[in-house]
């Protein structure tokens, strides 16, 4: 992933004439740009709900179909499809969260709640968790509930032998991307969310009292549907098949959600010399997937756009993207390139970049 763009890394291209510096970004003119693009369109937005919901369930219906017929390996395969529609049916959730979906607040509220009900994802808590990410994402003095818990190098040092071993348990990829999705959307998401990070000092999220709402509509809510689901069509297999499809889904979407920020040539800053426009473009990946999976995830590897606005919605990311020679210049972070980016851990701030535990002398 070349980070030549970088602004803090301005490389010096020595000559013999001299040395050169590259040209800074424009965060003020990518700002303006983008600026161009927020807000909703309604057919759009439309088009978009009809056809991932029409697939959505369609596939879910093919899905019990074969189960009931005894295709139990067809009923399999669909399920790869149904969770990355899943994944597009929590985008539009995100969307309507940070009210960029449709122009109305009530159309917004009312659709992500619905949709909620499928991710197990409490809409309101959820908007509110995510809305403090945007807001404080590469901040090292805001830290809290919405991202995927970071130290400093320094900071992982001054632990304890013990909080040594537990961070480095709450970051081994079988943690963060394998046994944690499912508990976190399973359980954790069925709770208000913590209140402290054991390894964080300052640790900010949202009070208990502003989330039970939230959390518990939602958990009487899951138990309403699939009861009636269970009485329908089975409980065994709305629970293998549902399940299984929520499940791969979490996984594919922790990946995403982790790889949008935790990648090696990133950007923390503390909160003195922190810029929001700086964030958004050097700690954002512009994670460049194939159109396949571009279409399953909404766009959201357009994800440098999204956190330089997030009124703009996940259908308009791409143009916005494109439109502007500024973005052309963004460092592309691919799929193959992001498997790397499993073991980072920890960020280095004399190096400016995000490394692995062996990089870093006890």
């Amino acid at each position: 992933m070349d980070h030549s763009y970088r602004a803090e890394e301005t490389s010096l291209h020595n000559t013999e004439e001299g040395a050169a510096a590259a040209p800074q970004p424009d965060y003020k003119r990518m700002v303006a740009h983008c600026n161009a693009y927020k807000g909703s369109q309604l057919g759009s937005a439309i088009w978009q709900l009809i056809n991932t919901s029409v697939c959505f369930f369609g596939s879910l219906a093919a899905m019990f179909v074969a189960e009931r017929y005894g295709y139990y390996w067809l009923a399999a395969l669909i399920m790869v499809p149904a969770a990355g529609l899943l994944i597009r049916m929590f985008i539009i959730q995100h969307d309507c969260g940070h009210g960029s979906f449709f122009a109305n607040k009530l159309a917004n509220d009312i659709t992500g709640r619905i949709i909620s009900v499928f991710t197990f994802t409490p809409y309101d808590l959820w908007k509110r968790v995510h809305n403090m990410h945007h807001a404080g994402s590469g901040n090292l003095d805001r830290r809290g509930s919405g991202s995927v818990d970071t130290l400093t190098v320094e900071e992982y040092k001054a632990l304890t032998p013990f909080k040594k071993f537990s961070y480095r348990v709450y970051r081994h990829p079988l943690t963060l991307l394998v046994f944690g999705p499912p508990v976190y959307v399973l359980i954790f998401q069925r709770f208000p969310p913590a209140q402290k990070f054991m390894f964080i000092e300052k640790y900010h999220s949202v009070p208990r009292e502003q989330c039970w709402k939230s959390v518990m509509s939602l958990n009487l809510a899951i138990l309403a549907v699939y009861a009636v689901a269970g009485a329908l069509l089975g409980w065994g297999e709305v629970a293998v098949l549902y399940l299984g499809t929520l499940i791969l889904a979490f996984w594919a979407g922790q990946w995403l959600f982790f790889v949008q920020h935790q990648f090696e040539d990133g950007h923390w800053k503390d909160g003195h010399s922190w810029s929001y426009a700086q964030a958004a473009v050097e700690g954002s990946s512009y994670y460049a997937l194939p159109k396949i999976l571009q279409w399953f995830t909404g766009n959201i590897g357009f994800h440098h756009i999204h956190h330089l606005n997030a009124s703009i919605p996940n259908y308009r990311l791409e143009e916005c993207h494109h439109a502007s020679e500024d973005f052309t210049k963004v460092p592309k972070l691919t799929l193959k390139e992001s498997l790397k980016c499993a073991t980072l851990a920890l960020w280095d701030e004399q190096k400016g970049k995000m490394v692995r535990f062996k990089d870093v002398k006890a």
